[in-house]
């Protein structure tokens, strides 16, 4: 039975915030308040995870739930309009799925290499693969939708 446990375990692959490790974290634990296994700083899994260049692809392809990534800039409006539903969606989905955010001036390879072309854009990401993608402003609602 422990064998069955095991490859039914789902893991997130988080940045740490302050050093920058990779940490992989049981999502079945994400809700105790794990800590970076180098310098012990709290990931806070229940708000949007920054995301950049660098980590892009060790986190959504070492992720093994969906992950919701909004593609934003800080000047934009919309953006700021649609951030409370992100923060929500992070807050509630805790341990089911992973929000992210990247910032597409900041992170000018990752934003081209999917052709974000108007923002806010979200897009869900299904065992590292685009799954589906919206663009502009969107409700709490749609976007929970997407992670469905």
């Amino acid at each position: 039975m422990a064998t069955t446990q095991a490859t039914d375990t789902k893991k997130l692959t988080i940045p740490c915030p302050s050093c920058g490790r990779l940490n992989r974290i049981d999502a079945s634990r994400a809700a105790n308040g794990p800590k970076c296994g180098a310098c012990g700083t709290s990931l806070a899994l229940d708000q949007p995870m920054h995301l950049t260049d660098s980590t892009f692809d060790r986190v959504i392809g070492g992720t093994d739930v969906p992950v919701l990534v909004d593609f934003y800039a800080d000047w934009c409006g919309p953006c700021k309009m649609m951030a409370p539903s992100v923060e929500r969606l992070a807050h509630e989905t805790v341990g089911s799925a992973l929000i992210a955010k990247l910032d597409t001036d900041a992170s000018p390879r990752t934003s081209q290499r999917f052709q974000i072309r108007g923002i806010p854009t979200s897009i869900v990401f299904r065992s590292g693969s685009e799954a589906t993608r919206q663009t502009g402003a969107v409700p709490y609602e749609t976007l929970k939708r997407m992670l469905g």
